[in-house]
């Protein structure tokens, strides 16, 4: 994702960082070329003058543009929704942490004789069963963001999950089904030993319903790509226009022809590349979600709760918020 304060109106003409160019540097240069060799060819091609004009392309044009715009919007409407999801596991896991912070009473032997200190600072330490769940559901982000972007299962979970459970998650094909088992596991054995009243269980067996609800969304969106004979339809539309739109103009307006050319073509390629990389959410290109600081982020706000250090946030490295 790319993280950069707005540059100013000069700044914005020629940046490139989040421009897209790299990636269509060499559509852009092939089409340009082409402008070029037909107005100096005057828009004869193999002695055979091109009679195009550019009244065609002015319809071929408003048709393209619209489906440009359905393509677009349907791509960044699966970022968006993708978007919310993650927003929605912020959401549950603080809760879930909260709730097993303030409802789940301490084993018997550890109850103390004494009311509880009021000051924070002189608070007892969390229980280890209690704390253990809440790490655990930082773990189920990050084996979400592991699942999302086929990487391993086990990448980054070393300290947020326990050892048996670890070990367990190279060998399954959905590694957070199974850490969501696991939390609700402790919710059942919490219940067994009287530490966690049924109806006050109700609402964080409704909450992990919930977190389970949008790992499933957000595997809709990664598993369902846009149809592909969508994105063809579109690629040779954009491109054919490109390749035909010098023929049209090398008549009326001669060496201008490059110019206008290459800013049409500039606004087709990069709208297409641009849906391209939307499409996919979850990937690791410049302008995708980056998970790795939503991770982070959800960690760091169950730690703190916890009243421990909580690790730092990602920050953007060069404009870039990775990944």
């Amino acid at each position: 994702m790319i993280v950069r304060p707005r540059p100013s109106w000069v700044g914005l003409l020629f940046a490139r960082r989040g421009s897209l160019m790299p990636r269509i540097a060499g559509q852009l240069a092939f089409v340009y070329a082409l402008s070029i060799a037909v107005v100096a060819a005057h828009g004869t091609l193999f002695h055979w003058k091109v009679t195009l004009t550019a009244a065609p392309f002015s319809l071929m044009g408003v048709s393209l543009a619209i489906f440009l715009g359905f393509r677009i919007n349907a791509s960044y409407d699966r970022y968006w929704e993708a978007r919310k999801l993650w927003g929605g596991v912020l959401v549950e896991t603080r809760n879930l942490a909260r709730h097993a912070l303030t409802l789940v009473q301490p084993p018997v032997a550890s109850v103390p004789s004494a009311p509880r200190p009021t000051d924070a600072a002189a608070a007892p330490a969390v229980d280890a069963d209690v704390r253990a769940f809440v790490l655990a559901l930082a773990g189920f982000a990050a084996s979400m963001r592991n699942q999302l972007r086929a990487q391993p299962a086990d990448s980054g979970l070393a300290a947020l999950l326990p050892e048996e459970l670890l070990q367990r998650l190279p060998g399954l094909r959905h590694a957070p089904q199974a850490v969501g088992l696991w939390l609700g596991q402790r919710l059942r054995e919490w219940r067994a030993q009287g530490r966690l009243d049924a109806m006050l269980a109700l609402p964080m067996e409704e909450s992990l319903d919930r977190l389970m609800g949008l790992l499933g969304g957000c595997e809709r969106i990664a598993n369902t790509p846009l149809p592909f004979t969508y994105s063809v339809i579109l690629h040779r539309s954009a491109y054919c226009y490109c390749f035909l739109l010098p023929f049209g103009l090398v008549d009326s307006i001669g060496w201008m022809t490059p110019l206008v050319v290459g800013f049409v073509s500039y606004t087709f390629f990069a709208l297409e590349s641009l849906s391209d990389e939307i499409e996919e959410p979850f990937g690791t290109q410049p302008n995708d979600l980056a998970l790795d600081a939503m991770v982070v982020g959800i960690e760091s706000s169950l730690r703190e709760l916890l009243g421990e250090t909580p690790p730092a946030l990602l920050r953007p490295d060069d404009q870039y918020l990775l990944r």
